[in-house]
């Protein structure tokens, strides 16, 4: 019949109980560790508790508690007189005890795997005195385990590799799985592997968990990864037991099993001849269907009619074969080359060579194609020498260049003057002699360095460059020259044969055994009686002195023509003048002065003296300063007249009305009343060349005639006069208002009123009343014109 779960339960409990009984059947039974009780009054006796050891089964899920066991002493009669006390690990919480009977029951429910045993301590006492009546005992309860855990790969999942075509048992990687259930106990713990997924390539161990190959030769090319699934199951994989998996993912590593091979049989390939040495002309591959290391290739070129025009190398990224020009190619010489190419690996495995040879070849057929080249110099570099002192349109040299392609064009040349900038030569077009076309100077530019150009007649385009070095050959054609600007002094108390100055010379020409100078005084002066020169032969002169003593009141300076020849063919002099000054000097020899103030002032005079005269120069020019200054301060008057008539004087006016009150600028009175008079006013320092005369007065005179003719005077007056300041003086004569006899001279009044006045006479007066005539003198009509 079926049993429930708790009854399920209290039959796996005995179940459990029978097997620790059974296994101890044979020992005496425990017993608790005794102690002598003695009481007071009584002879002394042996007390001990009597029990069995405790079990308890892990994972009860019974809702009543679970019996463990009982606790008894044989001091306990039965009659309730006795008290059993439970305390230690877990007791209140987990266990509980009957005071009464001594029962030990679990409350909770217990798991192995979380502790597996738990230590109390017993005690009975007499209820009614409370007292001991047995030492405390120490015993332990253990927990019985059962199968409730499965097991795990604490690790998982696994990832692992195993080279390509490997033998069968290889190993791959081994895999492990723990059980938390009690391996001391039963078959709980005991694991055992299988596969699940991965047959029939791969195998596992039973009981070590081992991966191992099971299929020879599997390639990684055809398939490189596998997924593998492992099971662990307990109770050594009866039926009931727990399990658990996990997967292994395994890689086959590439092993080199693989030959190179090219895809075709053949490759052609066209090149320019013009292409440059170094150029790429081709590159092609080998496939290898290895990976890594054991894909990489070499390539040679093993035979064909190139081999030292073509090179083929290989590039590490790409495992190309990279064919390149190892020198110029040349149609009219050759039009194809034949390469036989050869990959193979670098490193081949020594367990494959039996399936092939690991390299492969190729052909390769590389057609040259022709280009019109430019012309072609026969040298590279023209060294060239011509002497300084060539004439012009000497010929230095001839440079020769020719069209490499088959037409063979004629050639024609010329300079390219971007390296002949100044034009010092000249270059036939149809013969290549090069001439000279100025004078040259070694010593300006020793070697000219000139590009020439050749270029085709039938294609100017093409162009060839040649280049010539030309050489400056040295004449002696520069004469030599002190080697510096000498500051030569000396002493007064020099004494004769005293070196006072070391000269040299330099020369700009450079002779090819070098400089040798002579030097000497000129012939004017060899009978010089205050200085001497020696020769030191080694393009080097000593000035000495030939008398004893020197005066600065005498003689402050001495100059000495010294004649200096250099070794050319034919050779060149020069004259250089040595300065020589008389100074005073210290007991070392030393100059400490060398000014002219000893012959320069008469014999006695103290500086003291020389700063009293200068201060009485500088007074007599200040006050001759003084007296020029006041002079003219006193012509600026010129004029004789009761008031200053200031022409340049500009007043402004900012309100309106009152001007004419205003008279500090100029004379009013003529304006006010135009037939008054005027005084003609002369110069004091001046004599005019023309005298105005006073003119009578003109009452019967029209106002407009005598404001005309007052205007005219005053012009005239300033245009004749040009020494009477300031020349650009500007006047204005403007005034309005009744009663001036002149009348308004305002143009509103003018045409507001029926006037017959003719103002056309402003057209005699000349460009400067211009303006006035066009808006008076014609009328109306112009007003507006």
């Amino acid at each position: 019949m079926k049993l429930g779960k708790v009854e399920l339960c209290h039959f796996l409990q005995l179940v459990g109980l029978f097997l620790c009984f059974s296994g101890t059947s044979q020992a005496e039974p425990p017993r608790s560790r005794s102690k002598l009780y003695v009481q007071s009054g009584r002879s002394r006796t042996k007390r001990s508790w009597v029990w069995n050891q405790f079990f308890v089964l892990e994972e009860y899920m019974g809702s009543d508690p679970l019996y463990v066991g009982k606790l008894h002493s044989d001091v306990d009669k039965g009659d309730g007189s006795i008290k059993y006390i439970l305390s230690g690990e877990g007791a209140s919480s987990i266990f509980i005890i009957d005071e009464n009977t001594g029962d030990i029951h679990a409350t909770k429910r217990l798991d192995r795997e979380e502790q597996a045993y738990y230590t109390l301590r017993a005690q009975a006492l007499d209820r009614l005195t409370n007292k001991p009546v047995e030492p405390e005992s120490e015993f332990v309860i253990k927990i019985q385990d059962i199968n409730d855990n499965e097991p795990k790969f604490l690790d998982g999942p696994y990832t692992a590799g195993v080279p390509e075509m490997s033998p069968v048992g290889t190993s791959v990687v081994q895999v492990t799985a723990t059980d938390a259930d009690d391996p001391t106990y039963g078959n709980s713990a005991r694991v055992v592997y299988s596969i699940l997924q991965g047959q029939p390539y791969f195998s596992v161990e039973p009981k070590t968990g081992v991966i191992k190959t099971a299929l020879p030769n599997m390639d990684r090319e055809a398939k490189d990864q596998y997924l593998l699934v492992i099971q662990a199951k307990d109770m050594v994989g009866q039926n009931g037991g727990l399990s658990g998996t996990t997967s292994v993912t395994v890689t086959l590593t590439d092993v080199n099993d693989n030959p190179p091979r090219f895809p075709r049989r053949s490759y052609q390939y066209n090149v320019p001849e013009s292409l440059p040495v170094a150029s790429v002309v081709a590159r092609i591959k080998a496939i290898d269907a290895d990976i890594g290391v054991n894909a990489e290739m070499e390539y040679k070129i093993v035979d064909g009619d190139g081999l030292e025009i073509f090179e083929i190398t290989a590039d590490k990224e790409t495992q190309e074969g990279i064919i390149t020009i190892q020198k110029e190619l040349d149609f009219e010489a050759k039009t194809s080359y034949t390469l036989r190419i050869e990959a193979a690996n670098r490193d081949a495995d020594p367990r494959f060579l039996s399936l092939g040879p690991f390299s492969d070849t190729t052909t390769i057929k590389i057609i040259v194609e022709d280009v019109d080249e430019p012309p072609v110099f026969s040298s590279p570099l023209y060294p060239m020498e011509v002497s300084e002192g060539t004439q012009v349109g000497n010929i230095i040299g001839t440079v020769a260049a020719h069209d490499p392609d088959s037409s063979n064009s004629p050639v024609r040349y010329s300079i390219d003057r971007n390296t002949d900038l100044e034009r010092y030569f000249n270059i036939d077009a149809n013969s290549g002699v090069i001439t000279t076309a100025k004078l040259l100077d070694r010593e300006t530019n020793a070697v000219h360095n000139i590009t020439v150009l050749a270029m085709e007649n039938q294609n100017p385009s093409q162009v060839g460059r040649g280049y010539v070095a030309i050489t400056i050959l040295d004449i002696n054609d520069n004469a030599p020259e002190f080697a510096m600007d000498y500051e030569t002094t000396v002493c007064e108390n020099a004494q004769p044969g005293q070196v006072i100055q070391k000269i040299s010379a330099v020369d700009k020409d450079e002779p090819s055994d070098g400089h040798h100078f002579y030097f000497s005084l000129t012939t004017d002066t060899t009978n010089n009686h205050n200085f001497s020169l020696k020769d030191n032969k080694d393009n080097t002169a000593s000035i000495l002195t030939r008398r004893n003593g020197f005066r600065r009141q005498e003689q402050s300076v001495y100059y000495l023509p010294i004649f200096i020849v250099d070794s050319g063919s034919p050779s060149l002099s020069s004259t250089n003048t040595l300065t020589i000054r008389v100074c005073d000097c210290d007991a070392d020899g030393v100059a400490q002065t060398c000014n002219a103030e000893a012959y320069v002032l008469p014999a006695g005079l103290s500086t003291g003296a020389l700063i009293a005269i200068l201060a009485c120069v500088l007074t007599l020019f200040v006050l001759i300063l003084l007296i020029v200054t006041m002079r003219r301060r006193k012509k600026e008057s010129l004029i004789f007249d009761e008031e200053r008539d200031i022409r340049e004087n500009i007043v402004r006016y900012d309100d309106e009305g009152g001007g004419e009150e205003d008279t500090e600028a100029f004379d009013m009175t003529a304006l006010r009343n135009l037939n008054v008079i005027r005084d003609s006013k002369t110069r004091r320092d001046v004599t005019p060349e023309i005298q105005f005369l006073s003119r009578p007065t003109l009452k019967s005179i029209p106002d407009n005639v005598i404001f005309r003719e007052f205007i005219w005077e005053r012009l005239k007056e300033a245009d004749v006069d040009p020494g009477a300041p300031p020349y650009d003086s500007l006047q204005t004569y403007a005034f309005e208002g009744n009663g001036s006899i002149a009348e308004s001279l305002s143009s509103l009044d003018s045409i507001s009123s029926n006037s017959d006045q003719n103002y056309d006479y402003l057209s005699d007066w000349g460009p400067r009343f211009k303006r006035l005539a066009d808006m008076y003198g014609n009328g109306q009509e112009n007003l507006y014109s």
